[in-house]
């Protein structure tokens, strides 16, 4: 018999089925439309290898290699805001700070599977676990 994950568990990532394939997170800075709205909240689902292989076709990668991030991170957010779809160009319009986030937590969920970092307090030399996404303990 399984036990129920406790509200820390659920809050770093935890599943009750075993994998979590989306990670809700929170940019820096946020996606500013062009109505001038903050998009900040969002959901990111774990890669598939179509997902990494397809955009190697892409003309737009072929003539900048950098590009391939732009077309992956497009593919695999689904969900920031209100907007209606992640597009390649919402993505080139995010602050360097936000893409720097995505990245980051692109090679966290995709190599690791979760969202959280093992730290250290330097005062205490207590260790504990982090949310890199931003996320709020108690909200989802």
């Amino acid at each position: 018999m399984s036990r129920a994950p406790s509200p820390l568990e659920v809050a770093l990532g935890g599943s009750r089925n075993g994998l979590q394939t989306e990670f809700a997170f929170e940019l820096p800075r946020g996606y500013v439309d062009e109505e001038d709205t903050v998009h900040r909240e969002g959901v990111m689902r774990l890669a598939t290898a179509r997902d990494e292989i397809l955009p190697l076709r892409d003309p737009r990668v072929r003539e900048n290699e950098a590009y391939l991030t732009v077309l992956l991170l497009s593919r695999v957010l689904t969900q920031l805001g209100t907007l209606s779809a992640v597009t390649p160009a919402v993505i080139e319009g995010l602050f360097a700070s936000d893409l720097a986030f995505l990245q980051d937590l692109y090679a966290r969920v995709n190599q690791e599977g979760h969202t959280r970092a093992a730290v250290i307090c330097p005062a205490c030399n207590h260790e504990f676990a982090v949310d890199v996404a931003g996320g709020r303990l108690g909200g989802q």
